[in-house]
């Protein structure tokens, strides 16, 4: 397997090796009311309780470790660009080496991310909203600062460092029959497919993604990487950016589905779990939740009665939930809840 893919399991182990020491072991939690109404047992990782806020220190810390062995200079600087969440953990990652890091924004970014990113010690460079565009900004400061460029999704130590999600989720719930991993540019699920199919092949891993940003369903369902042809428009910030050239193999190959869901279903089970289980994910983690309760998902795998959702992040930008008001209960939930 390790031949095909840009990472290998080896690569995981060793990324949990190497970051350990320096992130949180989340918290697995159950609610009893949505066991209840899907008729399965949910378990719900908890990354929005991990430093930075969010599962992305993983991956941006192993990156960072992996540039500054004792043996070598560090570099002079580290780029990346980034929604908020990877440029926050970059930030935070590059500050505990005492690299100066330089995060790529879209200017639509929640002030919240924009605002740690700084607070982390990260200099904003702000870019339009394409994924080109971001990485054309990206690579200007790359040759401005002599740095080195750190992908938020397809560089291998990130991809291997999300990956480490798994190794815990497999002993926290070792009864586990899928996980719904959220996904933008992949590189989450793609490191977790990874280390599942690695440790425990029975186990499914499903993608979850929002109808607005459906690249991944369209990849699969092609079996080409279909990459969306505009920036999407979606409440769930953190998935925007498209599979990319190293996720999409793994994706292709070792993700059981995709499940793609509407606006109104990620307001509606983002605001369900503010509501029921006082976690305060950001609406990309509720795109996991939103996946699940779907009546899609209801026919996928009726045997698989353990499921892990991985709640991504919890970075929510108080002051801009306008949408709140609109979050009205899709058809489909309306026999779920009352």
């Amino acid at each position: 397997m390790c031949a095909q893919y840009c990472i290998s399991f080896a690569d995981v182990e060793e990324a949990y090796i190497n970051i350990r020491d320096f992130i949180q072991l989340t918290p697995v939690l159950t609610s009893s009311i949505l066991n209840q109404v899907t008729g399965r047992n949910l378990y719900f990782k908890c990354e929005l309780f991990q430093k930075t806020g969010s599962f992305k220190i993983r991956g941006a810390l192993n990156a960072i470790r992996g540039l500054t062995p004792a043996t070598s200079e560090k570099p002079k600087a580290v780029v990346t660009h980034s929604s908020g969440n990877h440029g926050q953990a970059l930030a935070y990652a590059a500050k505990l080496e005492g690299i100066p890091a330089y995060i790529v924004v879209p200017q639509t970014a929640p002030n919240c991310k924009k605002s740690a990113i700084q607070a982390y010690g990260g200099s904003i460079v702000f870019s339009e909203q394409s994924d080109e565009s971001r990485e054309n900004v990206a690579k200007r400061i790359m040759e401005e600062t002599e740095g080195i460029v750190v992908h938020p999704n397809q560089e291998p130590a990130v991809i291997a460092g999300q990956g480490t999600i798994a190794m815990e989720v497999l002993n926290q719930v070792p009864l586990v029959d899928a996980l719904v991993v959220p996904v933008g540019g992949g590189g989450m699920v793609a490191g977790i497919a990874i280390t599942v199919k690695a440790l425990k092949p029975s186990v499914k891993v499903y993608a979850a993604e929002p109808l607005n940003a459906d690249d991944c369903y369209q990849s699969k369902l092609k079996g080409e990487l279909t990459p969306n042809p505009y920036p999407p428009e979606t409440i769930a910030d953190g998935v925007k950016s498209s599979i990319g050239l190293n996720t999409w193999p793994i994706i292709r190959d070792l993700v059981d589905d995709v499940v793609t869901v509407t606006e109104d279903e990620i307001k509606y089970a983002t605001q369900l779990v503010w509501e029921r289980m006082k976690l305060l994910i950001e609406p990309t983690a509720g795109v996991g939740v939103a996946a699940v309760l779907s009546q899609h998902f209801q026919t996928i795998s009726p045997e698989a009665r353990n499921i892990c959702i991985v709640l991504s992040g919890g970075n929510v930008d108080l002051t801009s939930i306008t949408w709140l008001k609109q979050a009205e209960k899709p058809t489909s939930y309306q026999s779920a809840f009352v």
